[in-house]
């Protein structure tokens, strides 16, 4: 498994990083620990969850899988989504996110995250507490890199220059949504990343599946899947996203790879990158994920992609 730097950080991690939100959702804590056991076998070192996943059960199920080889990963966490009722249980306000930091090193049975995110911009608090209080935590030793996800690239140099200017902690990572069917980011997001040394995360590669070639035009969704029990994510099943998939399996099939390999590799590709999310509920899924970054696109192979998406 390749291995890369977070940004500019000194904060190394595995390229393909696991996402666990199934965990606690669609894995209880047996099958989260095989897929945990299998991602540590395949080289995986980067352990993506949030408190607000199963409500704090993935952080419970990832921690206690992890046990004595916590120190072999990088354990990634959020904060700032709603984890009860009332103005209290949310927001990147200094008086929640501190309570919020000890809720989940509680969970995770760990006493120091590596990456801990704002999950989402909080619009109520100003970013100069959120990295006030995070800058706290780094020096007092429960964060070892403060992160952010979903900013968008005027966000990332906003905070970037509050940072600067306080001499505190700054966001060495920007967790985003982005796949080859999932591209607005590089308008001004990853631009921005890049200029500040800030490592892009993306979630998502293979666009809630679309991506894997289960999914085929004019064929009902498998029982069972993501794309089958949720309305959000079969929204992304259009015609014309169909189209595309098809042209891009082709450029995969013709130089002997798989549509996921083609995928993960394109994002890879992107020096930016620091480590790909994608999420596993099999073992199988699990070393097939960590072995699809090994194709090394060639400027024919990008130019491929790039015209199968624009169309015939």
């Amino acid at each position: 498994m390749e291995i890369r730097n977070v940004g500019r950080s000194g904060l190394l991690t595995s390229i393909v990083g696991l996402g666990c939100n199934n965990f606690g959702m669609r894995l209880d804590k047996g099958a989260s620990a095989d897929v945990v056991h299998a991602a540590l076998d395949n080289g995986y070192t980067m352990f993506d969850t949030s408190d607000s996943y199963g409500n704090g059960v993935s952080e419970e199920f990832l921690g206690a899988a992890l046990g004595t080889r916590r120190s072999n990963v990088v354990i990634a966490t959020k904060f700032c989504s709603p984890m009860g009722e009332g103005p209290y249980m949310r927001g990147a306000s200094r008086r929640y996110l501190l309570q919020a930091c000890e809720a989940s090193l509680r969970r995770l049975g760990t006493d120091y995250l590596d990456l801990y995110y704002l999950h989402r911009p909080d619009p109520r608090t100003p970013i100069a507490e959120t990295l006030d209080a995070l800058d706290d935590l780094v020096h007092q030793g429960k964060v070892r890199y403060a992160a952010a996800s979903n900013l968008t690239g005027w966000q990332i140099a906003d905070a970037m220059h509050v940072a600067n200017a306080a001499n505190g902690a700054a966001f060495v990572a920007n967790q985003v949504e982005w796949s080859l069917l999932a591209r607005g980011v590089e308008a001004e997001c990853v631009p921005a990343s890049r200029h500040f040394g800030v490592g892009i995360v993306p979630y998502f590669p293979l666009a809630s599946g679309l991506l894997t070639g289960k999914y085929h035009k004019g064929q009902e969704f498998p029982k069972g899947t993501r794309l089958a029990e949720v309305p959000y994510f079969a929204s992304m099943a259009t015609e014309g996203r169909f189209d595309q998939i098809e042209r891009l399996r082709r450029v995969a099939e013709d130089t002997g790879h798989t549509l996921i390999e083609l995928a993960m590799s394109w994002l890879a590709a992107h020096q930016e990158v620091s480590s790909i999310l994608v999420g596993a509920t099999t073992v199988e899924q699990v070393s097939a994920n960590a072995q699809a970054v090994n194709w090394q696109l060639s400027a024919d192979d990008l130019a491929a992609v790039e015209s199968a998406l624009t169309g015939p």
